[in-house]
């Protein structure tokens, strides 16, 4: 059954066989103003996203330290850096792109994902192996958990980029 369809791109429609191929829309041309308008506003996402998970990072070492003393401070503060130094540093390398006014690739996020997790996964190995008889697990985890979830704080206030 060859019914015809209806395809909707922009302001027209078109109607198309089953068999038929789809019409390859035309891309999108961007004038300077509206690149550097777009580079400007996903700057300012990073780092308002950087700002609410470093909020969130000292909240979780202020409230381990209230909680159970100095030793879950310096767990959380374990935690925390583990995910948000590789974090700044691939924000850091976003930004100096955005401002030289490159594009950055498929391929650049993929390393830089793979940097941040490779990262976490050592400093909390490394933690681990350390066995150094203060260290408090939930206090580190917490830590760590807080900083992964710094973009609720963005979330609540709504300033999602």
């Amino acid at each position: 059954m060859n019914q015809p369809f209806y395809q909707q791109t922009g302001t027209t429609a078109t109607v198309q066989a089953a068999g038929d191929t789809p019409p390859i829309p035309e891309p999108v041309v961007l004038t300077p103003e509206q690149r550097s308008r777009m580079a400007r506003r996903a700057g300012q996402g990073i780092v308002r996203t950087l700002v609410a998970q470093a909020f969130m990072g000292l909240l979780a070492i202020a409230l381990s330290a209230w909680i159970s003393g100095a030793y879950a401070a310096a767990s959380a503060l374990i935690g925390a850096a583990a995910y948000f130094v590789p974090n700044a540093l691939f924000a850091l390398r976003l930004l100096l792109g955005l401002m030289g006014g490159g594009n950055a690739g498929a391929l650049s996020f993929f390393w830089g994902e793979a940097f941040k997790l490779g990262f976490a996964v050592l400093t909390l190995a490394m933690a681990a192996m350390a066995n150094t008889g203060w260290l408090v697990w939930p206090a580190l985890l917490f830590g760590l958990l807080c900083v992964l979830k710094g973009y609720v704080l963005l979330l609540f206030f709504r300033k999602l980029p």
